[in-house]
C-alpha cells in the first residue's frame, strides 16, 4: 500500500463525492447519521493531504494535524455509536447503544483535554503519518478506543452495520500488525475506503424498496 499526499487526495476527493451522492440516498432522517459518513471521512482524508504536502510550513501542518485528530480521535468515538443508534428502533439495542454513545463522547472529551493543550506534531514515514500529542500513556486505551467505535456495530439488528463492523476489524488488524506507528492514519485511511459500503448499501436498500413499490402498485392494478 502507498501512502502519500496523492493516495489521501484521490481518497477525499472520491469519498467527498461519494458521500454527496450517498446523503441523496438517505430517504429518512433515521439514515442521515449513516449517510453523512463518506463525506466526513472524505473531509478527513482531504485534511491528511495537506498534512503530508505541507512539511515544509509548520504552522500550517499542525494545524492540519489538530484537525485531522480532531476527527479520529473526538469526532469517530461518539459518532458511530451515534450512527448505528440512529438506525434502531426502541428497545434493548438502541438503549445498549445509548450507553455506548455516552462513553463514546466521554472518551472523546478526556482526549480532547489532551489534544487541545498541544502540541499535536506530525512525522512523515513510507507507511503514513505518525501523530503525537500530550498524552498520558494509558493502559487499555487503545482497547477503550476499538470497543466504542467496532464494537456498536455488532450491537445492531442490521446484517450490513454488522459486516461494516467485521470489515473495520480487519483493517484495524492489518493497521496493527502492518503499520503500528501510524496506526491512526492508516486505520482511518482503509476506514475512509471501507465508508463507501454505505454508499452501495444504501443505493441498493432505495433500489429495493422501489422495486417493492412497484410490485404492490402492480399487484393493486391487478386486483382492479
Amino acid at each position: 500500500m502507498c501512502f502519500s499526499a496523492t493516495a489521501s487526495f484521490i481518497a477525499g476527493g472520491g469519498l467527498s463525492a461519494a458521500g454527496a451522492a450517498t446523503l441523496r440516498q438517505a430517504k429518512t432522517r433515521s439514515r442521515l447519521p449513516l449517510a453523512m459518513m463518506p463525506l466526513l471521512f472524505g473531509i478527513q482524508q482531504l485534511t491528511e493531504g495537506v498534512v503530508w504536502l505541507s512539511a515544509e510550513v509548520v504552522r500550517l501542518q499542525s494545524a492540519a494535524a489538530f484537525l485531522y485528530v480532531m476527527f479520529s480521535h473526538v469526532l469517530w468515538p461518539a459518532y458511530v455509536p451515534f450512527a448505528v443508534m440512529s438506525l434502531e428502533r426502541p428497545g434493548r439495542r438502541r438503549t445498549a447503544l445509548k450507553a455506548l454513545l455516552v462513553f463514546g463522547v466521554a472518551l472523546g472529551l478526556w482526549l480532547l483535554f489532551y489534544i487541545v493543550q498541544g502540541p499535536v506534531t506530525a512525522s512523515l514515514c513510507a507507511c503514513g503519518i505518525i501523530y503525537s500529542m500530550n498524552m498520558p500513556d494509558i493502559p487499555y486505551g487503545l482497547a477503550a478506543y476499538v470497543f466504542v467505535t467496532c464494537f456498536s456495530c455488532f450491537l445492531s439488528s442490521h446484517k450490513f452495520i454488522r459486516v461494516f463492523g467485521l470489515a473495520m476489524i480487519g483493517a484495524l488488524a492489518i493497521s496493527l500488525w502492518y503499520y503500528r506507528q501510524a496506526f491512526y492514519s492508516v486505520w482511518c485511511f482503509f476506514a475512509a475506503i471501507l465508508s463507501l459500503m454505505i454508499y452501495v448499501h444504501l443505493t441498493q436498500d432505495v433500489k429495493g424498496l422501489a422495486a417493492k413499490a412497484s410490485r404492490a402498485v402492480t399487484r393493486s392494478l391487478t386486483k382492479e
